[in-house]
């Protein structure tokens, strides 16, 4: 018979030793991780350990970042001032010390100072205070008018008054950051703030944003301006800039507007007022070359290649590529109503939205609401041959 090998015991040094190598191991792989994440101060936008408020590119975020440390020192006194009285009197007026309480009702000359100085203080602190939010609030005299509008996911500019008037575009979250946000690799110092098309205005010029917005509560902030106005859906708010300098700016919707808030970034780019005029002049006639007839008759397979584009762009955060839908987001890929014979309950949908998770898509030209339809109409699974045209989105958009 044979007898087998007794056991070696692990020795408690092996034990700790293995323990630390490992948690050495994990230190390490985090170090690196860490460093593969490292990025950079963003000018005109948020920075590395950042303790202040930005650095104000208007006039205006200058005078808030001045009125936050004035109220700072002026709460750091009297933090100071009552907590040392008081600590003062607990240490000099103790019980081993033979301190005996006064005996007394009240004071008249305390009552007095301790109205008069607080009421002084609220009134050194509200007096500048006001000046600046009157300045905010006064978005008359605007060089340029832009109204800003709010989507679930992205922002709706319009170019209602001055150089550029007519100029409509929106901007979205730039697919590269959104790819590099489903594989869980953020990096660059722009992660999740680089648009695919950004705002653009001159500089020294006073800019007035008129927000509202399509389907929910959004809110258009960006810091470095001072500035920070919720945007409505039925309503019409307004604030105003003048940048100081020419750069990049970067800012978010602040108002948590569903699952996608966190990739509705603002970006607006400051030129030159002769750049700035460039770029208007090159956008406006690009955007008039790019005007679709709505009575023009396409090709089913033109409108499939465009639709495609469309629904990258714009679709296929929540329906995803492949057109199966997650949570409360339907698929397309099977869908009922995209397979139905009438073609008109789907353009309803895609005009009005439906049960306040689909927004409506009205900012979309009657060719891309066109195209898109007829491409998930014809796509995955969806082989329904049917054709939708610029027309027939015409006339269920009246």
């Amino acid at each position: 018979m044979t007898t087998p090998a007794p056991s070696i015991p692990t020795r408690p040094e092996s034990l700790t030793f293995e323990r630390l190598r490992q948690a050495g191991m994990a230190l390490a792989a985090s170090a690196l991780t860490t460093a593969a994440w490292a990025v950079n101060d963003l000018p005109g936008g948020p920075a590395v350990r950042q303790f202040d408020l930005p650095q104000p590119a208007t006039r205006i975020a200058a005078a808030q970042q001045d009125l936050h440390v004035m109220m700072l020192w002026i709460c750091g006194v009297i933090f100071v001032a009552v907590f040392g009285v008081m600590f003062y009197s607990i240490y000099a007026h103790r019980k081993s010390k033979g301190a005996k309480p006064a005996d007394f009702h009240e004071s008249t000359t305390v009552e007095i100072v301790w109205t008069i100085i607080p009421f002084l203080i609220v009134i050194g602190m509200a007096l500048p205070a006001t000046k600046v939010v009157v300045a905010q609030k006064d978005t008359t005299n605007a060089d340029i008018t832009v109204k800003a509008t709010g989507y679930q996911w992205k922002w709706g500019y319009d170019y209602l008054k001055g150089p550029g008037e007519g100029i409509q575009f929106v901007s979205t979250l730039d697919a590269s950051q959104r790819a590099l946000s489903d594989a869980g690799k953020p990096q660059g110092d722009n992660y999740l703030l680089k648009v695919d098309e950004p705002l653009v205005v001159p500089v020294g010029k006073k800019i007035r944003v008129i927000t509202t917005a399509n389907d929910v509560i959004h809110s258009f902030m960006v810091p470095a301006f001072g500035i920070k106005q919720d945007a409505i859906p039925g309503f019409v708010r307004d604030t105003w800039f003048k940048a100081e300098k020419t750069g990049d700016f970067y800012g978010q919707c602040a108002e948590l507007c569903g699952k996608e808030h966190a990739y509705m970034p603002i970006h607006v780019r400051v030129l030159s007022e002769e750049d700035y005029a460039k770029w208007a002049e090159a956008k406006l006639k690009a955007q008039l070359a790019k005007a679709d007839d709505p009575n023009k008759v396409w090709a089913q397979a033109d409108l499939i290649a465009r639709g495609e584009k469309v629904y990258a762009a714009n679709c296929a955060a929540c329906h995803l590529p492949n057109g199966k839908g997650g949570g409360a987001i339907k698929a397309i890929d099977g869908s009922a109503l995209v397979l139905d014979a009438d073609k008109g309950k789907q353009i309803n949908v895609l005009l009005n939205g439906q049960n306040n998770i689909m927004p409506a898509w009205r900012q979309l030209s009657d060719t891309e609401i066109a195209a898109v339809i007829t491409f998930t109409k014809n796509s995955w699974s969806n082989k329904t041959g049917q054709t939708v045209q610029p027309a027939e989105v015409l006339a269920a958009r009246k």
